[in-house]
């Protein structure tokens, strides 16, 4: 008997719950602000509580609209204050009573009806804006101005921009000492008078570590690069803080100040790491009906030495049951040591071995080397270096061994948004690669570029126009006296889609081909979206390999057009590449290309 009444009352509570979420999302809810412009009524209903109670996933109660309605009088106060309206007048009426006067703990069963009325009254301007002291230099909001709209934000924004211009002259404890903000509702004008306290010029101290993990704290001061003894500025705390995140070694870092500096006018500056895991792995696949299969994998330590070293080792093999004239491999290692000269400069190592199964050739490679490295800025970096390289070769110019002496460099300027799927910005990347051949070879050198912009328009840049180019030149050796891996080569994913696996080389007539001098690539894209993670894209490529080193006089263009699918995964793109030759190839062959990321 007691469990059939205990049964009775589950179930009556249950349906009291479902009556009162219905009812709760069946309230009236409405919003009117008589006279007001359009813009700044989107502006009171984006910020109110009531009107979102219907969106919310969780279910929506009585007491819950009620706490949302007295909460919307300070939310939609604040948007009046930051629009300039200082004497507005707000209503919100619960079933025709003021939610100001119905007690927060009320039982309420039901509410059918909530209306928010909002006489936003005249729009007030500023009488007076006064920042004292200001420092030389300080450029304040330009709204901050008489004459203009008293939008409270203002106000904010030229203490911030007062406080910021003394900060940047070395004072780190400006602060505001006081404001006066007065509205005369009479003449519907605002005063306001902001008075700031300097403090000190202070010096960088030291860089205290509060909390580490498993590099060393004389590493990260090092990796910091905090300026210690030189006047104080806020960008070089961020800069500190920048150079220890890019290392990639901490999930999280903290760099702030001292709350008081000390007697000899210096502030030192403590900073907080969290470790990463210290080891990752990755793999990545790529398939083409032409190219075949590609896999590569590789094994990363963050911080091998205890000093945020990072070494990163590389595997990858290609051309798995593709036509292109068997499998290559690949084994590549590289050592990376921030912070070996400078704060932004430092050393790598690297070593690679290939085998590259090609169809115009067949080249095993050893190639050992190491240099410097330099962050210019967030978006410019470059590397230069020497390595060691040697190749056993066998082409239509005979099977021959080959030794050089290279002095790679490189610089790379990259403003994109995102490296797999770029929406907007610009990549640019840049090689030269000067070259001595060994036992008496030439010495000469090879260029190469990378050119890639994004232009995204239409509503929330939905659509996006995408363009590559590439440019290539080997000069001061022939061809012979040159790895293959060297020269160049069009056709395939990497440069004209639609188009075999470089099928576009030098002829030298017999059936013989090699790799060409100079190289041009082309690429346009159209991306736009078709439903939810899906987009559709069209593009265009064009190709060219000469013998030459400069010029188009002797070589050949080939191009190829297609349509692709992008399914968006959240972290990059699922690429899908159907291809067709447009000229120079095979008329009426389909190439289809699957990767991750966008093709450029």
């Amino acid at each position: 008997m007691n469990e059939s009444i205990h049964l009775m009352k589950r179930i009556a509570v249950c349906v009291a719950l479902i009556l009162t979420t219905g009812a709760a999302f069946a309230t009236e809810l409405k919003l009117v602000a008589p006279g007001a412009p359009g813009s700044l009524v989107d502006k009171l209903k984006s910020a109110s509580l009531t009107l979102a109670a219907p969106a919310r996933e969780e279910p929506v109660t009585p007491q819950d609209l009620l706490a949302a309605a007295r909460a919307d009088y300070g939310r939609l106060e604040s948007v009046l204050y930051a629009a300039g309206y200082y004497g507005g007048v707000i209503r919100i009426v619960v079933d025709g009573r003021e939610a100001a006067d119905i007690p927060p703990l009320a039982q309420i069963s039901r509410i059918d009806r909530v209306a928010l009325r909002v006489l936003a009254g005249p729009r007030f301007i500023f009488a007076r804006t006064n920042v004292t002291p200001l420092a030389p230099g300080t450029e304040l909001p330009d709204g901050f101005r008489f004459g203009a709209y008293a939008e409270s934000g203002l106000i904010a924004d030229a203490a911030k921009a007062g406080i910021d211009g003394w900060r940047d002259l070395g004072h780190a404890k400006a602060e505001l000492a006081g404001q006066d903000v007065i509205a005369n509702h009479k003449t519907n004008i605002v005063a306001a008078d902001i008075r700031l306290n300097p403090g000190p010029r202070l010096r960088f101290g030291d860089l205290v570590v509060r909390k580490t993990g498993r590099v060393r704290p004389e590493r990260l001061r090092e990796i910091a690069g905090l300026p210690t003894g030189e006047t104080f500025s806020p960008d070089e705390v961020d800069e500190a803080a920048t150079r220890l995140r890019r290392t990639g070694t901490f999930r999280s870092v903290s760099v702030t100040e001292a709350e008081t500096p000390a007697p000899d006018g210096t502030l030192d500056i403590e900073a907080r790491v969290v470790d990463e895991k210290p080891r990752r792995i990755g793999f990545g696949a790529e398939i083409s009906s032409l190219e075949g299969l590609g896999l590569s994998g590789f094994w990363l330590h963050r911080n091998l030495l205890g000093g945020a070293e990072r070494l990163r080792l590389d595997a990858s093999v290609g051309g798995i049951g593709g036509d292109t004239g068997g499998e290559d491999y690949n084994l590549s290692a590289r050592f990376d040591r921030p912070a070996t000269f400078t704060p932004d400069t430092g050393l790598y190592l690297e070593a690679r071995a290939a085998e590259e199964n090609e169809p115009n050739y067949r080249e095993r490679s050893i190639e050992v080397g190491g240099g410097l490295t330099h962050i210019f800025s967030d978006s410019l970096t470059g590397e230069a270096g020497i390595a060691y390289r040697y190749s056993e070769v066998d082409d239509d110019l005979g099977a021959r061994t080959l030794e050089h002496v290279l002095l790679p460099a490189r610089l790379t300027w990259d403003t994109r948004d995102s490296q797999l799927d770029a929406h907007e910005g610009y990549y640019l990347d840049v090689e030269a690669t000067p070259f001595v051949g060994v036992n008496g070879g030439s010495a000469g050198a090879r260029l190469y570029g990378d050119a890639r912009a994004y232009l995204g328009f239409g509503k929330d840049d939905r659509f996006v126009l995408a363009g590559r180019a590439q440019v290539g030149s080997v000069s001061g050796a022939s061809a012979a006296e040159v790895p293959p891996g060297m020269l160049f080569y069009s056709g395939g994913a990497g440069t004209v889609r639609g188009q075999a696996y470089q099928s576009l080389a030098v002829d030298l007539g017999g059936g013989r081909e090699i790799g060409g001098r100079s190289f041009m690539a082309f690429s346009g894209e159209l991306r736009a979206p078709l439903r939810d993670a899906l987009s559709l894209v069209a593009f265009y490529d064009v190709g060219f390999v000469g013998a030459d080193s400069w010029g188009t006089e002797n070589g050949g263009w080939h191009s190829g057009a297609g349509l692709g699918l992008r399914y968006d995964t959240g972290i990059g793109p699922i690429r899908l590449d159907v291809a067709t030759p447009v000229s120079g190839g095979s008329s009426g062959a389909i190439e289809v290309y699957i990767g991750i990321g966008q093709a450029f």
